[in-house]
């Protein structure tokens, strides 16, 4: 299947009825676990970047209920140490991708989700203000899933249609819009090989293969 920008507000897209997102901000391909920690964007700020983040909790274990519980301040920090450290957080992203590929939704796609931090993208500081962050289950030094750079490769084409603003090169890393005080995704995370999934889910020819490494 194949679309563009002229008819994407009626456009149904890898599960996502884009109108309906862009209404109610909501992913009907995600579970929805509701966070506290998110706000209004302020007035007159449009959606206009994409910011790819990483987590892992414990950190380099993957599975389980602890991000979730982390976003939605419900974290035990009896169930680790590491917990002690950040159990107090109050943090957020709009979605979580889990190392099989499927989503967790926490923050309307239409709010501010906390995510971001102290940042800045071309000069324009507060990028929670106009960003739609994105989680992957993952660390910095250990390869992504396949199923992870399909699912953020047609999210991420989902989003663009339903927020043009959010072009090819308005998708970053934390680790680009917070340099010196985040690392994620990481040189684990393989920059070309998304963005040339990417414009395969944008011209409905995402063949659902990983993408091969050093592939151009």
């Amino acid at each position: 299947m194949s679309y563009s920008a002229r008819d994407s507000l009626s456009a149904t897209v890898f599960g996502e009825d884009v109108s309906v997102l862009r209404r109610t901000g909501r992913l009907a391909t995600a579970r929805w676990c509701p966070s506290p920690n998110y706000g209004p964007r302020p007035d007159g700020v449009s959606i206009s970047l994409l910011v790819v983040h990483s987590i892992s909790l414990p950190p380099g274990k993957f599975g389980g209920r602890y991000i979730e519980d982390f976003f939605t301040n419900t974290l035990n920090p009896a169930q680790h140490p590491y917990f002690e450290t950040i159990a107090d957080m109050r943090v957020s992203a709009h979605v979580l991708i889990r190392r099989d590929g499927s989503m967790v939704q926490f923050v309307s796609l239409l709010d501010r989700a906390w995510h971001a931090g102290r940042s800045c993208f071309q000069g324009v500081e507060e990028c929670n203000d106009y960003s739609i962050g994105i989680e992957l289950e993952g660390v910095d030094d250990i390869p992504y899933s396949p199923e992870q750079y399909r699912a953020l490769a047609e999210l991420s084409a989902v989003i663009s249609l339903a927020w043009p603003d959010i072009s090819s090169d308005r998708i970053t890393g934390h680790c680009d819009i917070a340099p010196g005080r985040k690392t994620d995704p990481g040189p684990a995370f393989e920059w070309l090989h998304f963005r040339t999934a990417l414009e395969e889910a944008k011209s409905g020819q995402h063949s659902g293969e990983p993408p091969n490494k050093g592939a151009v």
